[in-house]
């Protein structure tokens, strides 16, 4: 199993747990949040059975299911998560990205920093590959200033790619939100 240590100024990650099966479906079932994201179950039983199923995948080293916390009170504020591992190109996909209320200013752009310090720095990844829905356009937005690369779209879709040498630069780039 791997040990992360994903820290910024404001928040961290750690990896999810049975006892954030609440926190989960509060968030995802939110619907101010949920627009742009694949439908969840509000079920917290159905959930925490997922987390155990999700935590094989983990310790087979799978994909990684984050909560976001902030720093100053460890207060859960989101969820990530890196999964879909291909090999050539060396590649991950992210995505569950979601930010309650009770996040941070800058809880955005960290945790957008931190999933990439986990996918390249840890996990040895040479790009991201990740979708955002059409009409998502704050997220669009940002995943085109911190550099990502349009590569395709579908009726549903925009599909883009992210590498390790434009997260690299960006590290420099946005150092004031590593700490």
């Amino acid at each position: 199993m791997k040990n992360f240590n994903l820290k910024a100024s404001t928040i961290h990650l750690r990896l999810v747990h049975e006892n954030d099966a609440e926190f989960i479906c509060n968030l995802r079932n939110d619907d101010e949040l949920n627009t742009y994201i694949s439908k969840s179950t509000a079920d917290e039983e159905a959930q925490r059975k997922w987390i155990i199923n999700y935590k094989k995948r983990e310790q087979a080293a799978e994909e990684y299911y984050f909560i976001i916390c902030r720093n100053s009170d460890d207060l859960a504020v989101g969820t990530v998560r890196l999964y879909d591992f291909k090999e050539n190109p060396k590649s991950f996909c992210w995505g569950s990205w979601i930010l309650g209320e009770n996040k941070t200013k800058y809880a955005a752009v960290e945790s957008a920093l931190l999933v990439y310090e986990a996918g390249f720095s840890y996990l040895g990844f040479e790009q991201s590959h990740y979708e955002v829905m059409k009409g998502n356009d704050k997220v669009h937005s940002f995943h085109l200033k911190m550099g990502a690369e349009k590569v395709s779209e579908d009726s549903t879709n925009i599909y883009y790619i992210f590498s390790k040498e434009k997260y690299e630069k960006n590290k420099i780039q946005y150092a004031r939100f590593l700490g």
